[in-house]
């Protein structure tokens, strides 16, 4: 794969994700136990054989570039393979802050022209998937095509919140020549959904790119780019038929995560093999799990540095949360270094790193019947004090302290006992 390189577009935040994205874009949001959500991409790439990545970067990228470190993690260092962290700048001319996703390649022609690839292959850095793409790559270039997007069925009705594609059945079941694209259309009538995957011949991105740069338009690949290539380009569609994680809402991400238990996992991690960067957060230091006598584990995923004396069913516990005894988890996503005290209760919760639920809580509690899409988020570094009430379907903020009750009580249906 020497002549292709991968552009991974990791830096952008997603509002639908509120408190879990304040303080990270959402490629860098912790995952299935140990991992964050851009390890699937990269974990790819590396399986795929393409060993130079270029990642853009803008959102609060702190965390990020933390994570991806030197590359080492995803086997990309070395004398012709690599990971380049590239971030918006301001210079003299030619440079600002991105200004959607195909203005990030545009201003990053330099970075492209220094590796003279054939073609580049772009990605989203926030993802839940696992594809090799050397087929897609072979599908690509069998087709002589100027870019090919790849796309996956989706229920028609929630087809509105994608970019669409209607395609010919020129290669069958491996896709076929893209004849109509439309950008998250109200009254959608395709259920091909772009996993906004492109593959550009080079010179062709270069063209494209350039003239809508002489237009002073925003740059975004589905509203901007492939609409005005259908006719004038070959343009390919290549059919995925796995599995695809979404994830750009709470119960998304919450669902996505849930499809890592039971003993035939959707997302089966250890089989897809993918990679983490264990010098984060400290994973690799971790202590193993301590899980006393009186506890109780129903089908959840127990990480390294836990330490469990109630109750955990059907939950994903990140390294270094504690369960304290009488405390019960269900449902429940926790991440990093979250302790939860004596006779707590969490239903079907999401909790970012380093809360204290204290003692006698009850977060996500409700009288009526839950629906499936309902689920309590706290923001990270939050206290939840003794003997308060969380109902389901509430989000709080994070960096709330100890002495915060009166906050609580003021945020609806949140109150002391």
């Amino acid at each position: 794969m020497d002549k292709i390189l991968a552009m991974l577009l990791a830096g952008g935040r997603v509002d639908d994700l509120d408190v879990l994205t304040l303080f990270r874009p959402k490629s860098a949001l912790p995952f299935g136990g140990m991992f964050r959500i851009i390890d699937f991409p990269l974990s790819n790439l590396l399986y795929s054989k393409i060993e130079r990545v270029g990642i853009l970067l803008q959102y609060r990228s702190s965390s990020l570039i933390t994570h991806i470190g030197n590359g080492s993690a995803w086997d990309m260092i070395g004398r012709n393979r690599g990971i380049f962290v590239l971030p918006p700048y301001i210079a003299a001319s030619s440079s600002n802050w991105y200004n959607g996703t195909a203005d990030a390649i545009h201003q990053n022609f330099d970075f492209i022209d220094e590796f003279d690839p054939e073609h580049v292959l772009i990605l989203s850095g926030d993802h839940i998937y696992k594809m090799d793409y050397a087929p897609l790559i072979d599908f690509h270039q069998s087709k002589n095509a100027d870019m090919t997007a790849v796309f996956t069925k989706v229920n028609i009705n929630s087809a509105h919140r994608f970019g669409l594609a209607e395609l010919d059945d020129e290669a069958g079941e491996m896709g076929g020549r893209l004849l109509k694209y439309w950008e998250k259309p109200k009254k959608p009538i395709a259920d091909w959904a772009s996993l906004t995957i492109y593959l550009f011949k080079t010179s062709v991105l270069k063209q494209v790119l350039n003239e809508i740069e002489q237009e002073d338009i925003t740059f975004e690949f589905g509203r901007d780019i492939i609409p005005r290539m259908i006719d004038r380009f070959k343009v390919y569609g290549f059919k995925f038929h796995g599995y695809w994680g979404y994830t750009r809402t709470f119960y998304e991400y919450w669902k996505s995560n849930m499809d890592t238990l039971g003993e035939n996992p959707k997302i089966d991690i250890q089989k897809w093999g993918v990679r983490t960067n264990l010098d984060h957060r400290e994973i690799r230091d971790r202590i193993p799990t301590k899980i006393s006598a009186d506890a109780t584990i129903e089908n959840s995923l127990i990480s390294p540095g836990c330490e469990i004396e109630g109750t955990v069913i059907n939950s994903i516990l990140f390294p270094g949360v504690i369960v304290e005894k009488g405390a019960t988890v269900k449902d429940s996503i926790i991440m990093f270094d979250s302790h939860i005290q004596n006779r707590a209760t969490l239903e079907r919760a999401i909790l970012d790193t380093d809360i204290i639920v204290g003692k006698y809580a009850h977060i996500g509690y409700s009288d009526a019947i839950q629906h499936d899409t309902e689920l309590t988020v706290i923001g990270q570094k939050t206290f939840i004090p003794d003997h308060a009430k969380i109902k389901k379907n509430k989000t709080i903020s994070p960096n709330l302290p100890p002495n915060s009750i009166e906050a609580f009580h003021k945020i609806s249906g949140v109150n002391p006992e």
